[in-house]
C-alpha cells in the first residue's frame, strides 16, 4: 500500500495524517480536498514534492475520484462535513459529503479493488450519562443526536454493507475528539486559545459540565495507519486516549497555561442536542494491533498545542474575524 490517496487531508486530522505518513513511513500521499473554509493548503506546506502531491476536488465527483481510485493503492477517507453547529444551521452539505461522497469513493474502491480506511467519529453512538461508568465499544448501537452525526453513521453503515454485499477491503474506524495543531478556530479548543491569545474571554457552553475524550491527531493518526497497515477486513476499531475532560476544566487548562485567571470566562448559550458525555473504550485496538497512544498526558498535550497556535498566528488569524462572526449570529 505504497500509493494512498487521502481524501480531505487539507483539514485538521487529514493534514495530521499526512505529516505523519510521510514523517514516519515510505508512502506517497495523493490529497484530495475540495477546499471549503475547513480545507487550508497552508496545513500541507513543507511537504516532500517526490512523495506528495495535492489536487482539489469534489469526492462526489465520481469521474474525478474513479481516475484517481485507478491510481492509488488505498483510500484513507477523511472528507467529512464535520462541524454540529453548521449541521444545525445547514443540513444540506453533510448529505452531499458523507453521505454521497462516502457511496462515491465506495463505488471506486469496489471498481478497481482498492483498500479503503473509512474515518467516522464516536457521536454515532449518541452520548452517555455524566455519571456512567460505561464507555463506547464497537458493540455499541448507534443512536446519533445531530444532522452531522447521523450523516456519519450513515456513512458507516455503507462501509458495512458495501464490505457485506461487494467484498470491497474496508476497515472503520469511530474516534474520539481530536486536538492538535492545523484544527480551525470554529472548534472547542482552538476557539478558547485563539481567543485567549487575541485578548479575548473564552467562551463555554451552559455549564461546562459536557465531557469529551480527548485525543492528540497525532495518536489518531498513528491508529489510523496500524489499522490501514494491520486492521483485519471489515472490522471496527474504536480509537480512543483515556482523555475524558468536561469543558469547563479544559478552558481553565487554557486560561492558567497562558497565565491568565482560570475564571475568566463568559458562559454562553448552550447548543441545542449538546450531547453530555463522550468516551472510548480502545481495547480491542491495543490488543490485536498493539497500538498505544504516545500523548497519553492530556495536559502535556495540550501546552504543546497552545504552543503551536501561539507560534503560528499566520495560520489562524485570517479565519478568527468569520468564525467569530458566525458564533455571534448564533448567540454563542
Amino acid at each position: 500500500m505504497s500509493r494512498l490517496l487521502v481524501t480531505g487531508g487539507a483539514g485538521f486530522i487529514g493534514s495530521n495524517f499526512v505529516h505523519y505518513v510521510l514523517a514516519n513511513t515510505d508512502h506517497s500521499v495523493t490529497v484530495l480536498d475540495k477546499l471549503t473554509y475547513a480545507g487550508n493548503l497552508a496545513s500541507l506546506d513543507g511537504l516532500p514534492a517526490d512523495r506528495f502531491r495535492f489536487v482539489q476536488g469534489d469526492i462526489a465527483d465520481a469521474v474525478l475520484v474513479d481516475e484517481l481510485a485507478a491510481e492509488h493503492d488505498a483510500i484513507v477517507h477523511y472528507a467529512a462535513e464535520s462541524h454540529n453547529d453548521n449541521s444545525l444551521h445547514d443540513p444540506r452539505p453533510f448529505l452531499d459529503t458523507n453521505i454521497i461522497g462516502t457511496y462515491t469513493l465506495l463505488e471506486a474502491a469496489r471498481k478497481h479493488g482498492v483498500r479503503l480506511h473509512h474515518i467516522s467519529t464516536d457521536e454515532v453512538y449518541g452520548d452517555l450519562e455524566l455519571d456512567d461508568p460505561a464507555r463506547f465499544t464497537e458493540e455499541t448501537p448507534y443512536n446519533p443526536s445531530s444532522p452531522y452525526s447521523s450523516t456519519k453513521a450513515g456513512s458507516d453503515l455503507l462501509v458495512r454493507a458495501w464490505v457485506r454485499s461487494f467484498g470491497v477491503q474496508a476497515t472503520i474506524s469511530n474516534c474520539s475528539n481530536n486536538y492538535g495543531p492545523y484544527q480551525h478556530v470554529e472548534k472547542f479548543i482552538p476557539r478558547q486559545i485563539t481567543n485567549v491569545l487575541r485578548g479575548d474571554r473564552p467562551k463555554l457552553y451552559g455549564t461546562g459540565e459536557n465531557v469529551r475524550d480527548w485525543i492528540h491527531a497525532n495518536d489518531h493518526s498513528s491508529a489510523v495507519l496500524a489499522i490501514l497497515e494491520r486492521g483485519a477486513i471489515g472490522e471496527t476499531y474504536l480509537i480512543g486516549a483515556d482523555g475524558e475532560k468536561n469543558n469547563k476544566d479544559v478552558v481553565e487548562l487554557i486560561l492558567t497555561e497562558l497565565g491568565r485567571p482560570a475564571d475568566a470566562y463568559d458562559l454562553v448559550t448552550d447548543r441545542p442536542g449538546h450531547d453530555l458525555r463522550y468516551a472510548i473504550d480502545s481495547t480491542k485496538l491495543r490488543t490485536e494491533l498493539g497500538w498505544t497512544p504516545a500523548y497519553a498526558d492530556f495536559a502535556a498535550g495540550l501546552a504543546d498545542t497552545i504552543a503551536w497556535y501561539r507560534d503560528n498566528e499566520a495560520w489562524w488569524a485570517p479565519q478568527k474575524d468569520a468564525a467569530e462572526a458566525r458564533y455571534q449570529e448564533q448567540g454563542r
